[in-house]
This record gives C-alpha cells, sequence and structure tokens, in this order.
C-alpha cells in the first residue's frame, strides 16, 4: 500500500484516494498532475493522431510497462482503423536511467508501409527512444512517429522531432499512471513528483 504523508494518522492508505503526498519505498512524492490534467493531455495528443493519420491504417507500438495506462486512454479516443503491438524497453534503474537499452520484448507483428506511431509515456533523456527508432528504421519502417504524454525539455539530449507531445514538465522524478519507481506506483491515477 501507498503511504497517504497528507495525515498519518488516518489510515488512509489507498492508492484510489486523492492525495496531496505520498510515500513509495524509501521516497516522498507531492501531487503533481492531477487525473484531469492527464485526461486533457490524452485528448490533445487523441485529436491530433486522428487529424494527422485518418486513412492511413496506422500501427499503435506500445511501450510497455509505463504507456499501458496512456495507450489504454488514448486508444479509446483515437477515432481511426488501427492496430496495436506491444514492445517493451528498459533504461532505468531506480530514478536513473543507466543509458543502456535493453529491449526485453520485441515487435511481433510487421508493419508494412503504413505509419507506425510509438507510443511512450514520457521522454527524458530521449536516449531509450532514438535507440528503438533506430532498429524500426534499420527494418525498413520509413513512417515511424512519436507520441509521448509527457516531454522533459530540460533533460533531452537528442534532436529527433516528437510529433505528438501532451504535456512538457520539467526535470523532476516522477510517478503514476504508468510511472514508477522501482516498479511500484503504476496504478495511481494521479502524477506525484518526488520531493
Amino acid at each position: 500500500m501507498y503511504k497517504n504523508t497528507d495525515n498519518p494518522s488516518s489510515g488512509g492508505d489507498s492508492p484510489f484516494l486523492f492525495m496531496n503526498t505520498l510515500k513509495i519505498n524509501d521516497k516522498e512524492f507531492a501531487l503533481y498532475l492531477t487525473r484531469h490534467q492527464i485526461e486533457q493531455a490524452v485528448r490533445k495528443v487523441a485529436d491530433a493522431i486522428t487529424a494527422d493519420l485518418d486513412g492511413k491504417d496506422p500501427l499503435f507500438v506500445v511501450v510497455l510497462n509505463g504507456a499501458f495506462m496512456f495507450a489504454s486512454d488514448l486508444m479509446k479516443m483515437v477515432n481511426i482503423p488501427s492496430e496495436i503491438a506491444f514492445v517493451r524497453l528498459s533504461s532505468y534503474v531506480g530514478t536513473q536511467s543507466s543509458h543502456v537499452v535493453k529491449e526485453k520484448m520485441s515487435l511481433d507483428k510487421p508493419a508494412g508501409k503504413r505509419p507506425i506511431v510509438i507510443i511512450e509515456d514520457i521522454i527524458d533523456t530521449g536516449i531509450t527512444m532514438e535507440s528503438y527508432v533506430n532498429r524500426l528504421r534499420e527494418a525498413g519502417n520509413t513512417d515511424v512517429r512519436i507520441a509521448t504524454l509527457l516531454f522533459k525539455p530540460g533533460a533531452f539530449q537528442k534532436s529527433y522531432p516528437i510529433d505528438y507531445i501532451g504535456l512538457e514538465i520539467p526535470n523532476d522524478f516522477i510517478v503514476g499512471y504508468g510511472l514508477d519507481y522501482d516498479d511500484y506506483g503504476r496504478n495511481l491515477p494521479d502524477i506525484y513528483k518526488i520531493v
């Protein structure tokens, strides 16, 4: 359970209640983005994708584990024929990027000539995404686009374009809505930043 640090004596240990602060393992987090703000950002991305890719039969590639909540909500709002596939990439240990991208689960569906839209929860340094986009292009995919809920321009170390961005945020470590701290916090409906 997540410990509600707003009022520790209240017994409020449910992640589904609104909390201003909480503790996950050894770290304290404060509310940063509410579920309403997240929903607006998802809608913004969905509307842009629907407008751009109507009639193009895209393949959406969801990056697990972090993007599962964003992808689930996004795909309910994208109103065009499409397919969905999943990959699992990893470059984080604790709160830091290892700068080594591991592909733990590969794409099992050929894209053909249609657009690929990679769905990511957050892009910070950009190292993981650059590595994966390069792999897709080396496999012959020429139309590869990126959709991310969150983007940290202050942490970004690359120069490639990001096609769809829900929100730009500062370079804080965050959890919730699919984002984790050592695999905890993904199921929180709001997003919290470390304090």
